[in-house]
């Protein structure tokens, strides 16, 4: 039998970490409400194309964008809205899906695209340019669509 000083003993601080992370992985991975969309438009040489969007423009938003995520429909997108323009490094640390990156200026006009981004790398995918904004869709989207570099955007956030 043990004593109540025994009983009462502090876990140990792996312990208490390791439980930490677990808590956040397991939240990060499917524990959150049903996102918001917004509809996204990019305006491509065969016409336009809505996707329903979901925009993250708070710096966790932005960390967390499409990590741990196992599927994204063709007709949904992730807006990363960095509300500057500035030079952008993507990655794809924890994102199990591979995904298309387009780069946007404020003016709503396509900088530069990465196609089909390898799933799980730290690799840094770079702009190329002033980047406002960067748009994720699955894997393979941009090019079945034609978006091209000085395509337009349509969203609230870009002045077009």
């Amino acid at each position: 039998m043990s004593s109540d000083a025994e009983r009462r003993r502090p876990l140990h601080p792996a312990i208490v970490q390791l439980f930490a992370l677990l808590l956040s992985v397991w939240m990060a991975s499917g524990a959150r409400a049903e996102p918001a969309f917004e509809r996204l438009e990019i305006v491509t040489a065969s016409g336009s194309h809505a996707f329903e969007t979901e925009v993250a423009r708070t710096m966790e938003e932005r960390a967390t964008g499409l990590m741990f995520r196992r599927e994204l429909a063709e007709n949904r997108a992730m807006l990363f809205d960095f509300g500057v323009e500035q030079k952008v490094m993507m990655w794809m640390k924890n994102t199990y899906i591979p995904l298309d990156m387009i780069f946007v200026g404020k003016n709503g006009r396509v900088v530069s695209i990465a196609h089909d981004a390898k799933p799980m790398s730290e690799d840094l995918i770079p702009s190329g340019g002033p980047t406002y904004a960067v748009i994720e869709l699955a894997g393979g989207v941009a090019k079945k669509i034609g978006v091209a570099v000085g395509d337009r955007v349509r969203h609230s956030i870009f002045r077009n």
